[in-house]
């Protein structure tokens, strides 16, 4: 479900391919009224090839169904297209880019002084006398790197950790099930990706706004905090997070918004937590965020970054993008790139297997080549 961004140094050259058969050039077709009134006059980008990348998205065998995308080139909207059956108020499912945005949740309550990145995080269960995940840091959490026994993924999804969690014996109490794994590394030794180590990040959130073990109250402190400190700053009037029966939000999977309040967000993250010339969090967060950990040059603090992460990827590719691009990076192919060197996000939802998506990515960067950097 996830997979690097890769070097922006080839320029792209749309011509024609030699068909293997006759040795005459394939001639390409014109492009419809669909693709073109997708892309601006203004796009930032020469607007026929904008076009075209963005159609072969939509259009090419074999690499799935995109039901949305949207570029944004300067903070304005350059290109956006949707699919039969969606548009521009359809709330699309964050998967794992929702990630991203309990990391930036964490952030404030760091800014606000109510967490420490290098401290003992407040879970009742790790806080007793002889509990080595008690040595488990909020750094560590971010990071991946807790040293907990998560199995994201694996040949049988009722057996990981990550479906029992969200679908089965874990589901009412989503936090109560993570934490109750014991240690198979040492705390901050081993990178394993865990979306049950976000649910536990978003417990924290809960714990540090409330005293309380109402579920009513625990999920209106920490919706509230949202969309004060984040959502509604920024304009991402569409975000709906989904809370689990205990009021923990499921901070790993499931948040809900439109196309245009993923690019938004997207835009908060390249601009640094600046927002409209406020501040919103520090940009030393967002830094963090985008730098790799001692475990995974891969991987900040629950986000991507352009590096081989060994991950879908297709090994016939070469290295491809900018070293500060960055990503919000969702199951079966959700996409926020940020890459703040291009001014450029780009949004990409739909629906793509693991075998669809390498070379969906691949059709995807095609569209970021495009931009120059700056």
């Amino acid at each position: 479900m996830i997979q690097r961004c890769t070097s922006l140094i080839a320029s792209l050259a749309l011509l024609p391919a030699l068909a293997a058969c006759s040795g005459t050039a394939e001639i390409e077709q014109p492009l419809g009224e669909e693709a073109m009134s997708a892309v601006e006059e203004d796009a930032g980008a020469p607007k026929d090839q904008l076009a075209r990348q963005i159609d072969d998205l939509f259009s090419k065998e074999g690499l799935g169904e995109t039901r949305a995308l949207l570029v944004m080139h300067g903070g304005v909207i350059a290109a956006e297209r949707y699919a039969p059956g969606y548009d521009a108020q359809t709330r699309f499912v964050s998967w794992s880019m929702a990630k991203t945005v309990t990391a930036v949740m964490i952030g404030m309550l760091v800014s606000d002084g109510r967490l420490r990145l290098d401290e003992s995080v407040p879970e009742p269960r790790w806080n007793r006398p002889g509990d080595a995940r008690a040595e488990i840091t909020l750094r560590q959490l971010l990071q991946m790197r807790s040293g907990l026994r998560h199995t994201e993924a694996g040949p049988v999804p009722y057996e990981s950790s990550e479906v029992r969690m969200l679908f089965m014996d874990g589901r009412d109490d989503m936090a109560d099930w993570a934490t109750a794994e014991t240690l198979e590394a040492e705390p901050g030794a081993k990178f394993e990706y865990s979306s049950n180590t976000t649910v536990i990040l978003a417990d924290i959130a809960a714990r540090v706004l409330t005293d309380s073990d109402d579920p009513d109250v625990r999920r209106e402190v920490v919706d509230n905090y949202l969309r004060t400190r984040l959502f509604a700053p920024i304009g991402m009037d569409s975000m709906i997070p989904e809370y689990d029966a205990n009021g923990t939000l499921i901070g790993g999977s499931l948040m809900h918004a439109t196309t245009r309040d993923w690019a938004k967000f997207g835009e908060f993250l390249r601009n640094r937590g600046s927002y409209r010339g406020a501040q919103l969090i520090p940009r030393n967060w967002i830094n963090f965020m985008t730098s790799p950990s001692p475990r995974s040059e891969f991987y900040g603090a629950q986000t991507w970054l352009n590096r081989d992460s060994g991950i879908d990827r297709d090994d016939d590719q070469a290295d491809r993008g900018p070293d500060t691009m960055f990503a919000a990076i969702g199951h079966m192919g959700q996409y926020v790139l940020v890459s703040p060197e291009q001014n450029l996000i780009v949004v990409r939802l739909g629906h793509s297997d693991q075998e669809q998506r390498p070379k969906m990515l691949q059709q995807l960067l095609d569209i970021v080549e495009l931009y120059p950097e700056m």
